[in-house]
Order: C-alpha cells, then structure tokens, then sequence
C-alpha cells in the first residue's frame, strides 16, 4: 500500500507471546483442577468405604442375630428359637436372604430363596467373618458368612446372609453425582476468583499503558498517579527516561540555533561580497567557508557528545577496532611492528567509532613516537 503526504507514519507492533492474563487463569485453572481431582478421588474412597462398611456392618448384625438364636431340634439339624423381624426374609426373591449349609445336611433356607439356594463353597473355611460381592440369583449380591459349631453338633454349619447391592450401588451413586456437582460447582468458582484476581491485579499495567499512550500523543507531560508498589519503580525510569529525551531534545534545539547563528554571520558577509562584486570574492569566500567549517567542526562534536551521554546501551567488541586500527597504522607506519594480545570476546562500554577513535590515537602516537615497537594488550 502506498503512503501519501502527510499521512501518519504506520505503527510497528512488538512481537506478542501471548496473554499475561490468560497464561495466569490457565496455570491456576491447571492446578485448581489438578488438586480438585486429588481431592475428589480420596474423599470418593473415603466416603464409598464408609458407605460399603455401613451396609455390611448391617447384614453382620443380621448375621449375628442368626448365629445367636440358632440350635440343634432332635434330628441334629439347625432350628431358630426366634424369628427374624424384616419381612423380605418372607418374601420370594425380595433381595435379602439367609441359609445355613452345613456337610450332609440339605441347605435351610430363608423363605425368601423360593426355590433356589446360595452358593456355599464349603471347599474353604470361614472361621472369621468373610465379606464378598457374587452373581447369583440373577442377582449382583453382597455376601457375609461365616462357620460356625453349635454346641454338640460335630458338623460345621455354614451361616450365609446375602443382600442385593441396589440399594448400596444407589447410595454410592448419588454420593458420586453429589461430589462431582459439587466439585465442579467448586473449581467454577475458584477459576472464575483466579480470573478475577488476574484481572483485578494486572489493572495497573492497562492503566500505565493507557497512561504511556497519553504521553506518546503528547496529552500529558509525564506519568502521574499513584501506582502499587512494584509498578512504582517502572513508573519512575519511564518518567526519568522521558525527561532526560527532552533534555537531549532540548540540547538538541539549542546547538541547532546556535549553528544557525553562527553560520548567518559567515553567510553575510559572503552574500554582500558577492552582491558588492567585491574583487576579492574568492579570498573573502575561502576565508568565511573556513570560519563556517570550525563552526560545523565545533557543533557536531558538541551534538555527538550529547549523543553518546544518551547512549548508554552502547556495546562495541574490542577485538575488531584493534584490528582495524592495527592495519591502518600499519599501511602509514610500515617500518613499526605492532604485537596484540587478549581475549578476543572482550566488549566494552562505548560505541564503536569512539572506540575507533580512541585506539586510532593511541596506536598512532605510539608508532610515531614509540621507536619503532608497539605492544597492545
């Protein structure tokens, strides 16, 4: 695209790597959600075993009641002296269900079994108390047994209480949605505080660059206004580096009219010579060119001081203007040897045609009055 007179110069835009605010809202919605995660996966182990535990302790007790109110009647098999009260033991395939097994003895049976029976697995014993899940009934059962030898019986009798696990698979879910609706509901609130925070605690910097912009369109002189604390140092170098740039503008302004005031005399006295068709134009014209040229000389050198007081990011290798010097000094002074040495990285705090400069003389005026040997280190 073309760029017509007088239109403004194009802005140039630093190279972004991306949003401060949305990098800080991204590691903590990581971390928020990391130890959400944690969290929520213990405390689901937590309260799932403390629901599981709940359940069996129920059906132990059931059990419990069984193996106490249990006796022998005169055929040697298990009789109750009391009947338990829940009436799904009454009830076919109800979903709670007791037996007792015992070897030789045909299974005894909760009414509730009908016409079906639990599996004992009398190939092991269960002298402590064993709790197990199993398919059976087409049934998923929760299971609690144990073996135990009435007195005067020599058969060890199996008592076996089983329950559907419907109802604890319902309370473990329900548990579950709770949590995840309330964990989620948890890192909503804790992102959308994170994000808050960000903002809340970068408002500074858009103030301070609403504020630059003010001063790069001249609307305010300097940054004004009270800053926190870590914004505050940056506020005060933006606010000194502004100041010492109208300082050199300044300056600037100054040397420039100066020039011109020096340089109006000259340029008069060569216009009325010229008007005059003075005869010694060319003289007057040499004369007053020289007199313009040392106060050229003189300005620049003044204006190139100010410059280098402003530059203070100024880095030149030092390897290189010796080298350079060293050729030049060498094509003037053929007869002078000149040795070097040092590292070759250094790099010092100047620009490199002040450096030029300086080792220029130096090296010069040692070949010149060095008697015929030059050593720079």
């Amino acid at each position: 695209m073309e760029t017509r007179p007088g239109d403004p110069a194009p802005r140039s835009y630093t190279p972004s790597t991306g949003s401060l605010s949305r990098r800080m809202i991204l590691i903590a919605a990581a971390w928020i959600t990391l130890l959400l995660a944690g969290g929520g996966f213990a405390l689901d182990r937590v309260l799932t075993s403390a629901v599981t535990r709940n359940f069996d302790e129920g059906l132990e007790y059931i059990l419990t009641s069984l193996i106490v109110s249990a006796e022998l009647d005169p055929d040697g098999n298990v009789a109750f002296n009391r009947q338990l009260s829940d009436q799904r033991f009454l009830e076919p395939y109800s979903g709670l269900y007791w037996q007792v097994s015992g070897p030789g003895h045909e299974p005894f049976p909760s009414r509730s079994l009908w016409d079906r029976r639990l599996d004992t697995g009398m190939t092991h014993n269960d002298l402590e108390l064993h709790t197990y899940d199993s398919d059976q009934l087409d049934q998923r059962l929760r299971v609690v047994e144990r073996d135990v030898k009435l007195p005067g019986s020599p058969v060890r009798w199996r008592f076996q209480v089983a329950e559907t696990r419907e109802v604890l698979d319902a309370q473990i879910a329900a548990l579950r949605k709770t949590l995840v609706r309330s964990f989620l509901l948890l890192a909503a609130g804790l992102i959308a505080m994170a994000a808050l925070q960000t903002w809340y605690g970068l408002l500074p910097l858009r103030k301070l660059r609403l504020a630059i912009q003010k001063l790069r369109t001249g609307e305010t002189p300097r940054i004004d206004g009270a800053m926190p604390a870590e914004v505050a140092p940056l506020v005060e170098e933006l606010n000194g580096l502004v100041a010492h740039n109208d300082r050199q503008a300044e300056e600037a302004r100054r040397h420039a009219g100066n020039l011109a005031h020096a340089l109006k005399t000259p340029l008069t006295v060569i216009m009325n010579a010229a008007t005059a068709q003075s005869d010694d134009l060319p003289a007057t014209v040499v004369r007053e060119a020289r007199t313009m040229r040392r106060q050229v000389d003189h300005h620049l050198a003044r204006a190139r001081a100010v410059g280098r007081r402003g530059s203070a990011h100024s880095r030149a290798p030092v390897w290189p203007s010796v080298e350079s010097v060293e050729r030049a000094v060498a094509r003037l002074y053929p007869h002078v040897r000149i040795d070097t040495d040092g590292p070759k990285d250094l790099v010092a705090h100047i620009e490199r045609q002040d450096l030029d400069e300086i080792m220029g003389n130096l090296v010069e005026n040692a070949a010149k009055y060095g008697g015929g040997s030059v050593f720079v280190t």
